[in-house]
């Protein structure tokens, strides 16, 4: 089993419509909350999680939503939550 730290940020673009930007790969929980709280300042919106599994079998447990920021964010946590 390993985990994933991924920092999702989201900004608005040229016709006012809401994109993902890229999301990044962290090495810790402590890094994804640093990062997560520093992009806030900037971003539309911003979602820290967690992800435990096993890539070899696909076996893969919920995510942990670790930072949340933006008015939309539920929705997306919603979203990362129920993800494959």
């Amino acid at each position: 089993m390993q985990t994933y730290f991924v920092v999702q940020t989201y900004s608005v673009n040229r016709k006012r419509k809401i994109e993902a930007d890229q999301p990044r790969q962290v090495q810790s929980e402590a890094e994804a909350l640093r990062l997560g709280e520093r992009l806030s300042e900037t971003k539309f919106g911003v979602i820290a999680f967690s992800r435990t599994g096993d890539a070899k079998t696909g076996d893969w447990e919920d995510a942990k939503i670790l930072f949340q920021f933006g008015d939309f964010a539920e929705e997306d946590a919603e979203a990362i939550r129920s993800a494959a």
